[in-house]
């Protein structure tokens, strides 16, 4: 078995900027969950989430933003809503012909931050 971290294997910063870059359009052209964008910089969230993906695949990028939970608490993000956005994250690995063993080391990484994207105060208050 190859020493590659999921990072290499996935052809680094650039490769994962490619696919963020995929996955954002695929969620803005998503009425279901683009919501969650209208007041954010897509410039900054995309170099944001390049830089999240890079360091939980095991690249040397340091991942300084917010605590996960801290970031998404005032969004009532749904179980729903987060299972649309991983699909999309999941498609757009697949664009780019990820292997399926890659893709889904990708999608566990991701699906461990479920419980502090998820929740936060009720939509009504």
């Amino acid at each position: 078995m190859s020493n590659e971290t999921l990072y290499e294997r996935l052809g680094g910063e650039p490769a994962i900027g490619a696919v963020v870059n995929e996955f954002y359009d695929r969620v803005l052209a998503d009425d279901r969950v683009n919501h969650y964008f209208d007041d954010v910089d897509m410039a900054d969230q995309r170099s944001h989430q390049t830089k999240f993906l890079s360091a939980v695949t095991g690249g040397p990028i340091r991942y300084e933003g917010e605590e996960m939970a801290t970031a998404h608490e005032e969004l009532a993000i749904t179980d729903a809503e987060f299972e649309v956005v991983a699909t999309h994250l999941d498609d757009a690995l697949r664009a780019f012909d990820v292997d399926d063993a890659d893709r889904e080391a990708v999608m566990e990484a991701v699906a461990g931050f479920e419980e502090d994207v998820v929740g936060g105060p009720p939509a009504d208050g």
